[in-house]
């Protein structure tokens, strides 16, 4: 007889949780909302942030505020981001790093996506180029690759560091062309003044990165990942029309709350942030500007982007055989 009663208390008590929810989103947000950025203050990921919680503020009408938590390769603020109450008060802004490379990179990490996480929007995505200095004569990776093919390492590319972004996708380029490339990694330094002075010969990394030195003439990009041509950047040929369809390491940063955050708030501020977001003519040119996406989705498609998007980087990280324990 305890056991039964027992049984329907539990019962009563879930039923009354499941129907509260809808209020509970209702009332939300009562408060300010806190959004964790595992980024450096002054950053490009960190203005990214700001912006979307500026218009945040807008659509939820309540202050959405940004705590810088850099370090350790995003894992701190990311780790701050899960052990949060799940209240739907403190968010995380998750970069490609955090969630879809260190996982595969290091043994031991203290957060994992797919536990610690509820999924809520993608914010934007930053297209990878293939940029080089002047002096190389290919004007496309598909002469690029050809030209490789004929002289195996006859090239150099710069990198942030091994297992940074730009070296990971350099060793996916070459993994799925078929040629050998010599990777120098910059661990203190930017690479990008060797890249300008002719010392190093291509790198492969966000197209932001490069822009302001390409559009002085400096360098220039011989290569986009994308489906289709950037309209930013209609005379750069894409990955794909190298024969290199299946390339497409993509920077990326997007809003997560923590796992158990109750689903009518993840929904809202879903909503909230194709507003923000997706309906932001000002903001979606700006990323443009820099060959980037602004764009929102449902909690479910982006849980779908992050699976497809893990598996990818792993598959390059484990070809590629890094490990940074």
């Amino acid at each position: 007889m305890n056991r039964i009663t027992r049984r329907l208390g539990l019962a009563t008590l879930t039923l009354a949780l499941f129907s509260a929810w809808p209020a509970m989103a209702q009332d939300y947000p009562s408060k300010p909302i806190k959004i964790i950025a595992p980024f450096p203050a002054g950053t490009g990921p960190d203005a990214n942030t700001r912006e979307i919680a500026a218009e945040l503020t807008k659509v939820l009408g309540m202050s959405v505020i940004v705590e810088n938590r850099p370090g350790a390769a995003s894992m701190i603020g990311m780790e701050a981001g899960a052990k949060a109450a799940p209240d739907g008060y403190t968010l995380v802004m998750g970069p490609t790093t955090a969630l879809s490379v260190v996982p595969h990179l290091y043994s031991k990490v203290s957060y994992k996506a797919d536990r610690d996480f509820a999924p809520i929007s993608i914010v934007g995505l930053l297209n990878t180029a293939l940029t080089a200095h002047p002096s190389v004569k290919e004007n496309s990776a598909k002469e690029l690759i050809e030209r490789l093919k004929k002289q195996p390492g006859s090239l150099v590319a710069a990198t942030s560091g091994i297992g940074s972004y730009s070296h990971l996708a350099g060793e996916w380029f070459a993994a799925n062309a078929g040629v050998k490339i010599d990777f120098v990694p910059y661990n203190t330094s930017s690479p990008y003044g060797d890249l300008v002075g002719g010392q190093v010969q291509v790198m492969f990394d966000a197209l932001p990165a490069a822009i302001g030195n390409v559009k002085a003439g400096k360098l220039k990009i011989l290569a986009i990942t994308g489906k289709t041509r950037h309209p930013n950047f209609p005379d750069v040929p894409t990955f794909a029309e190298a024969g290199l369809p299946d390339y497409s390491p993509t920077a990326w940063i997007g809003l997560f709350a923590p796992a158990g955050t109750p689903a009518p708030i993840i929904n809202k501020l879903a909503d909230a942030m194709q507003k923000a977001a997706a309906q932001n003519p000002n903001l979606i040119a700006k990323w443009r500007s820099y060959g980037g996406e602004l764009k929102a989705q449902t909690p479910a498609e982006f849980a779908a982007f992050l699976k497809q998007d893990n598996q990818l980087w792993g598959q390059a990280i484990r070809g590629a055989g890094i490990k940074l324990d």
